[in-house]
């Protein structure tokens, strides 16, 4: 792939006149009057054509949402919520960002080239038997220097067996510990640790901001980074989006998916973590939902 030469004019006084980063790549929309908005929910790649400058713009703001894992049947553990990562947001707009948008997380700088774009699918369920009976973790998403883990696959019940680890860790089950957060480890950290449980109970997946509760999955996070894409519900400029919610474990009571595409566990039929949220998916062996990358900076 090629690309044209970036050329700046000059202003009066020999002050370099505004220049803003221009780029294509997934699907644009243009939200608050001067930002555009790249939406990926699949493999591609955002190409930049014109890296701006200070006096108009030069970085990009970004959310990296890993897929989320999947779920184990036989009264399995929920998944673990994708790995979440995203800028503060003061570089395009001063929209609402997630607490995990907090320092050392800062915009990132681009250049004239294509940065290669992936988006990691849910993690697959896991049937019973064979054992153990574990399911898969959701993929990796990236943009640039920024990656998310997949979250954890859950558990099934038939035995004690521990959470797995993850961006979100997954529940424990029939005794287990549940799996760990924020793995790899990154700061601010990108996902929280599944539930722990007493025998005959399945734990709940871990979400990006909360770890895997009694009553259901870890809440995810929430971000008005793109608020008026069809991702979640559409709403005014500034309305908050949630990704990355853990899955309920299943059982006889019911247990909530968590806020942000998290599966709810019940003893009953599969349920899917959300299409790109990057959920957990819960109980029954389903699968997680797929991740999402957002990249956003000032056109104007």
């Amino acid at each position: 792939m090629s690309f044209g030469y970036q050329v700046l004019g000059f202003g009066s006084g020999g002050v370099a006149a505004a220049a803003f980063v221009t780029a294509t790549g997934g699907t644009i929309t243009t939200v608050c009057t001067d930002y555009k908005v790249h939406t990926f929910t699949g493999a591609a790649t955002f190409c930049v054509s014109c890296a701006g400058n200070e006096a108009g713009s030069s970085t990009v703001d970004y959310m990296v949402v890993a897929g989320g894992g999947g779920s184990a049947a036989y009264y399995g553990s929920g998944g673990g919520g994708g790995g979440y990562r995203e800028s503060p947001g003061a570089a395009s707009g001063c929209y609402t960002a997630s607490p995990l948008g907090a320092a050392p997380a800062v915009a990132l700088p681009v250049s004239v080239q294509g940065y290669p774009i992936a988006v990691g699918g849910g993690g697959a369920a896991s049937n019973y038997p064979p054992l153990p009976n574990l399911a898969s973790p959701g993929g990796v998403s990236t943009f640039s220097s920024i990656t998310s883990a997949g979250g954890a696959g859950g558990s099934g019940n038939s035995s004690a067996i521990n959470g797995q680890d993850g961006g979100s860790g997954s529940g424990g089950a029939n005794g287990g510990c549940g799996g760990a957060g924020n793995t790899p480890p990154v700061n601010p950290a990108q996902g929280n640790a599944g539930q722990s449980v007493s025998p005959a109970k399945a734990g709940n997946g871990g979400g990006a901001i909360l770890a895997g509760l009694t009553a259901g999955g870890g809440a995810g996070a929430g971000t008005a980074i793109n608020p008026s894409a069809c991702v979640g519900t559409p709403g005014p400029c500034g309305s908050v989006r949630y990704f990355s919610g853990g899955g309920g474990g299943a059982g006889y009571a019911p247990n909530a998916g968590g806020v942000g595409g998290g599966g709810g566990g019940t003893d009953g039929p599969p349920s899917a973590g959300a299409t790109n949220t990057g959920g957990g998916a819960a109980n029954e062996g389903a699968n997680g939902g797929s991740g999402i990358v957002i990249i956003r900076y000032k056109f104007q």
